[in-house]
This record gives C-alpha cells, structure tokens and sequence, in this order.
C-alpha cells in the first residue's frame, strides 16, 4: 500500500509559475505548507505572486525568472538550484504554449521553441530531479497536459502532439515509479480561464472554460488517489475518452478539425 502525499515543510518547483494554472497550484502547495520556487519568463509577475503567498502562508518563496523555452534551460535551473543548495521534493511541469494555425504557414523557430518548452524541458527537468526523488523513495511530479492529449488536433497539430507526448511520458513514468515512494500524475485540462488563449487565439478554445482552481481540485484529488492520469471536468473527460471508441478515425479528425477551424 503506498503512503499518503504529503506537501507540509516540502520544497516544490512549480514552472510557468507567473500566471494562470500555475499560479493556483503555487497557491494550493503554500495552502498545503510547501516552500516553493517560482519559475518563468516574468520576474516582476514572480515576485508579485511570491509577495503575496509569503504574506498569506508564511512560506519561504524563491524566485527565479528564466526562460524555459530556451535549450539548455533544464540545466541552466538545476545547477542554479544546486548552487542555491535548493531540494526539490515535488516538481511540476506547467510550463508550456500552443499556437493556432496550419504547419505549412508557421514559424519553424516558433514550433521548435513550443515543442523545446512543453517537451524538451519538461523531460530534461523530470530527469535531472526524479533521481534524488527515488534515492529519498518520496517525491511528486505533476505533468501539465491538455485534452488534446487525447486526439490529433488539426490546425494545433504540435502542440497536440507534444501533450500526447506528456501524457504517455507521465502515465510510463507513473508505472516506472511505482514502489518508489514518488508519485507521478499527468493532468489534462480542457480550456480554462488563462492567458493560454492570448498566444494560441481564442480559435484553440473549445467549450466552456473551467476555472484553474478546479483543475487544482481534480489534479490532487487524483494525485491522493495514486491516479496516473487525470481529466479534469465531466464534460471534458467524456469528450476525451470516449469518441476514441465509438467512431472511426477519419471522422473524429474531421469533426475535431472543423471544430478548431479558424
């Protein structure tokens, strides 16, 4: 039987940190009695949120503005952490973007850097810190993925791709752990009250947008109950799961594409 997760006088890592989902789950782990590091592009955005949870929680926050989306970023944090003598005991990867439009008209450099930020560094961190993690046998890692895990998304075929990628990368690193003492959960929201939207255009939102505070909900209930997975919302879960099973490929690519085009 595994143990019970625990939060209270642990030191988490939380990435895209600054604004959204990132910010509830900074404020859920203080609420649970987590120090925490902050991480992001947007120091004056950090620094807002840490003053604030230092004040409401009484927890040591540490900032540490970065860009994540940058190669080497994964390095560049851990060794700043190491020289800071930082534990992490818990790690969540939420950091990432998405952009609307087709593949033939977009920025290589702009699909690299989506596909550095949601992948590339989500694993170079997970990597670097999972360690430590199962040497200790406790530890968290929470993966931020997205229902568009669940299906090709025409017209966001990367960033569709790279949170099908977080969602098998998570649930085998779920089954890879166990035994472990560490948990690994990955949770996929549907579209939620962020600025997601700013950068990928409101043509990526689909359905009616939940607030990040429930997807903060569903991500612990289903960390407390050893889940691998998680989808948060009802709706959501249904739309994720169970077209898979009941129609053929080609018209669930059709439908999702003439419901994600501009």
């Amino acid at each position: 039987m595994s143990h019970p997760v625990t939060f209270h006088g642990k030191t988490a890592l939380v990435t895209g940190a600054s604004t959204g989902i990132g910010v509830d789950l900074a404020a859920r782990l203080a609420a649970e009695g987590s120090n925490l590091v902050l991480v992001a592009r947007s120091a004056d955005k950090l620094n807002a949120v840490a003053e604030r949870l230092r004040g409401e929680r009484g927890v040591t926050v540490t900032v540490i503005p970065l860009d994540l989306g940058a190669p080497e970023s994964a390095e560049k944090l851990v060794a700043e952490l190491d020289e800071r003598g930082i534990r992490v005991d818990i790690l969540l990867n939420n950091a990432g973007f998405g952009s609307h439009g087709d593949l033939a008209q977009a920025d290589p450099v702009r699909m690299a850097e989506q596909v550095q930020l949601n992948v590339g560094t989500l694993v170079g961190l997970t990597t670097r810190l999972l360690p430590g993690m199962v040497q200790r046998r406790d530890g968290v890692i929470m993966n931020v993925a997205s229902t568009a895990a669940f299906q090709a998304v025409p017209h966001m075929a990367v960033y569709g791709a790279t949170k099908a990628f977080v969602l098998s990368f998570s649930r085998a690193l779920w089954a890879e752990t166990r035994g472990t003492g560490v948990r690994v959960l990955a949770i996929a929201p549907g579209a939620t009250e962020t600025p997601f939207f700013s950068i990928a255009g409101e043509h990526a939102s689909l359905g009616k947008r939940r607030r990040p505070e429930q997807v903060v909900d569903t991500a612990f209930r289903a960390l407390r109950a050893g889940r691998p997975s998680a989808v948060d919302g009802f709706v959501n879960a249904c739309l994720a799961r169970i077209p898979a099973r009941l129609v053929s490929e080609r018209l669930l690519i059709a439908v999702t594409e003439r419901a994600m085009r501009a």
